[in-house]
């Protein structure tokens, strides 16, 4: 935050390559946003002049550039660009990044700034209840939330995947009910034990599905 209280804008990297066709017309883009406030400081690396920094990052295709916490790779206009800097620090932006992320498979990206980020979870929960979410993103959440199993992560959702169950959408419903049964919490259980009598016979299923995971986990 600047002394007025406005929000900095995020700074930028940006990778290269000599050869790359589309490298210039993301460099012009960042230096434009740059030079009209949209971004702070735009650092630029030629990859085959420092091969560690890609190398470091992962990265392995040019044009590739990170506004912000966004990592973003192949060619961006100015305007996709300033649309990422302005979502810089919010939560809605976290999870537009993820969706885009998760819609083109990426899961294990999202997992490695999982880890790291409690916010990430914030952000999947977000897309979890939008309806416009896709099914690629949908089964990229679900896989995640899977691999959580028992974490202490996962056990801070309890409150949060408690009031879902109540969503007026049966898949959402359905969706909190077996991620609660993850949690391994005995708390959870109170939370399923009223979808058993939900109106939709598919959540009433996954209901008592969720309660059997759940007992079995805690006697184990």
């Amino acid at each position: 935050m600047t002394a007025t209280g406005k929000k900095s804008p995020p700074d930028a990297l940006l990778l290269m390559g000599t050869h790359c066709p589309y490298c210039p017309t993301v460099l012009k883009g960042l230096q434009s946003l740059s030079a009209s406030g949209a971004i702070g400081s735009v650092e630029t690396v030629i990859i085959e002049e420092q091969p560690e920094v890609a190398r470091k990052l992962g990265v392995r295709s040019v044009p590739w550039v990170r506004i912000g916490p966004f990592e973003l790779d192949g060619l961006r206009s100015e305007a996709e660009l300033r649309s990422w800097a302005e979502k810089a620090g919010t939560l809605e932006g976290l999870a537009d990044w993820l969706n885009e992320l998760l819609g083109s498979g990426k899961l294990d990206k999202v997992r490695a700034r999982l880890e790291h980020d409690p916010k990430v979870m914030d952000a999947l929960l977000l897309l979890f209840t939008n309806p416009d979410t896709g099914l690629n993103t949908r089964i990229g959440i679900s896989a995640l939330i899977e691999d959580l199993e028992g974490s202490p992560l996962l056990r801070e959702q309890i409150d949060r995947l408690g009031e879902l169950i109540q969503h007026p959408e049966t898949h959402i419903r359905g969706d909190a009910c077996h991620y609660l049964s993850l949690t391994g919490s005995p708390r959870a259980k109170s939370l399923i034990e009223p979808l058993l009598d939900d109106p939709e016979p598919d959540v009433r299923t996954l209901a008592q599905e969720s309660l059997d995971h759940l007992d079995n986990t805690i006697r184990h």
